[in-house]
């Protein structure tokens, strides 16, 4: 079968990631560098819905009036020839020496402004090219030791920072929708707000919560070995998963950034499939990089192959929610008494009671058959192709 992206998914890639130019702590570029226009072609023409960008991803931040006019001039009739979006937009606060020790968290007030002020215009960026999704990532929020930094303090400096973006949001229109991205550690020691969970709970803190959501991205939580199924469906319940960031990791690793489903098959299978299952409809934007070893032919390879491994797990995804055989077991391992069902959805004193008094055989109960392994190895048949 021959897989085409389709654009209901929304696929989409960072400027940075299909112009990654294979650059690592140990080894200078394998690649030369690409211009947002020829990325802009190399993912238009495996079929993208949009590409996403930094700020200085695509405006260099020393460059000149005229040499900004010329790029976005560039840039505008790339995505048009191509037909793409650019459906979110960030910031870069973490290459520039300025932000060595954070940025909305640095000690010093002046880099914390510094660093909302460029924000703001990497929001001015963003909206003029149509952006309605705002990713922040705090890749400097962090610290090596705790006797550098007081966290408690830090949070509070990035609330401020957040509520000054949700302000200026509001004073532009921009309707932007802010996307929070968590990481444990890397580039710092450890960064503040390490996981999903972390953002999901200090967004309620916030001025405007209601414009802050997440945007969660496999290889960060599988950096600290926790499941990141599990953490989208916590967005997802939510209602605050904004947007994601799709690739693939060795659990335990450093930030690998993969291309998406060549490390955990299953587990991407089970994250497609809970995507598709409730309806996510916002972007899916890869944030991975090509091998080292690639060339410019192979990122063509890389860029399809992200939207392609996507589409095939969706495809299974769906034989998996028919296959009479899989559904028989599922039917069998979720079935129960749907009166007392019914007593847990409501918490009122009638079902308080009826819970406090009810009569459970724990014996009984425990010798409900639950054949998992039997589940399992059906869904690995069914990503394998023998069923």
């Amino acid at each position: 079968m021959t897989w085409k992206p389709n654009p209901k998914y929304k696929f989409t890639f960072g400027l940075w990631t299909v112009g990654n130019v294979g650059r690592d702590p140990f080894g200078l570029p394998t690649r030369p560098d690409l211009s947002p226009a020829q990325i802009c072609d190399l993912v238009g023409e495996a079929g993208a819905y949009g590409v996403n960008f930094h700020d200085n991803d695509l405006i260099p931040i020393d460059a000149t009036a005229a040499e900004t006019a010329e790029i976005k001039r560039d840039f505008t009739a790339a995505l048009k020839r191509n037909k793409l979006k650019v459906p979110m937009a960030t910031v870069n606060l973490f290459t520039e020496a300025v932000f060595k020790d954070g940025a909305f968290t640095s000690h010093d007030p002046a880099v914390r402004a510094y660093a909302v002020q460029k924000t703001f215009r990497a929001m001015d960026l963003g909206a003029e090219f149509g952006a309605k999704i705002f990713v922040l990532w705090g890749g400097r929020e962090g610290a090596e030791s705790d006797a550098h930094k007081d966290p408690y303090i830090a949070i509070q400096h990035t609330r401020q920072a957040f509520n000054l973006l949700a302000a200026y949001n509001i004073e532009k229109g921009y309707g932007y929708k802010f996307a929070l991205e968590a990481k444990p550690n890397e580039p710092r020691g450890h960064i503040y707000n390490a996981v999903t969970g972390s953002y999901l709970a200090f967004i309620q803190t916030l001025e405007h919560p209601e414009m802050f959501g997440v945007n969660p991205e496999v290889a960060h939580e599988h950096m600290a070995g926790l499941n990141f199924v599990h953490q989208i469906a916590a967005a997802l319940d939510a209602k605050k998963l904004f947007h994601i960031d799709l690739n693939d990791q060795e659990f335990g690793r450093y930030d690998q950034d993969f291309r998406f489903g060549s490390a955990n098959l299953k587990h991407c299978f089970h994250l497609v499939k809970i995507l598709e299952d409730y309806k996510y409809n916002a972007p899916r934007s890869f944030d991975c990089h090509a091998y080292r070893a690639s060339d410019f032919e192979d990122l063509k390879w890389f860029a399809s192959g992200n939207m392609r491994t996507y589409e095939i797990l969706a495809d299974k995804a769906q034989r998996w929610n028919t296959d009479k055989d899989i559904q028989a077991l599922v039917k069998k391992i979720t079935a129960g008494d749907e009166k007392i069902a019914k007593l847990l959805k409501s918490s009122s004193k009638a079902s308080v009671k009826s819970i406090a008094e009810a009569s459970f055989d724990r014996h009984e109960l425990a010798n409900k058959r639950l054949p998992y392994e039997q589940l399992d190895q059906l869904t690995m048949e069914l990503l394998m192709g023998v069923r």
